[in-house]
């Protein structure tokens, strides 16, 4: 059975490292989300670190994973003094708990907040893809996916909560799928 894949990349206002208030109540959220959309139904599994490593993403052994890599228009540095972004990987049921999910409880606080924490960008920030049973999805993976989505729209290789598509290639709609609510599509 096909898995969702979602690959989500923002560029930080400031470096991960630097110290002040917003940055470390992005990193605070983002621990609590994690732990709260780990445990939500329908997710399978998100890119992390061999070993719990720490280190800047550039440096860390991702296993399965593979190699970190970033789009073509991320230009802020890649040390640990410099890291400015804000990226995760991870595998769905799909599309209707990856929404719920997303758009509801803290992610969706979080949302709220992003220009926050973000620069704002022409380039889109987060991407979905089917992969087949057993694939583990690249960093590589979501950064081409990514970038093919930002040259020609959504498409069944590359698309977004707004223009999805089911695991067989047809446009499905996702509009009134999630908690009325909290619905921002």
């Amino acid at each position: 059975m096909p898995r969702l894949a979602l690959y989500t990349f923002g560029v930080l206002k400031s470096p991960l490292a630097d110290p002040a208030p917003l940055t470390r109540e992005l990193h605070e959220s983002g621990e609590a989300i994690y732990r709260k959309i780990s445990g939500y139904p329908g997710y399978l599994a998100h890119a992390e670190a061999a070993d719990g490593a720490r280190g800047t993403h550039f440096d860390l052994d991702w296993g399965a994973w593979g190699e970190f890599a970033v789009p073509t228009w991320y230009g802020k540095g890649r040390t640990v003094e410099t890291t400015a972004l804000a990226t995760t990987l991870s595998l769905w049921t799909d599309l209707r708990p990856a929404f719920d999910a997303i758009y509801t409880g803290l992610h969706r606080e979080a949302l709220n907040r992003r220009y926050d924490w973000f620069e704002r960008s022409e380039h889109p920030n987060h991407v979905f893809w089917w992969v087949s049973d057993g694939v583990i999805p690249t960093w590589q993976d979501g950064v081409s996916r990514l970038e093919h989505l930002h040259d020609h729209g959504s498409t069944p290789h590359a698309f977004t909560f707004s223009h999805s598509f089911a695991a067989e290639g047809t446009p499905t709609r996702i509009k009134d799928i999630g908690p009325q609510s909290d619905q921002v599509l």
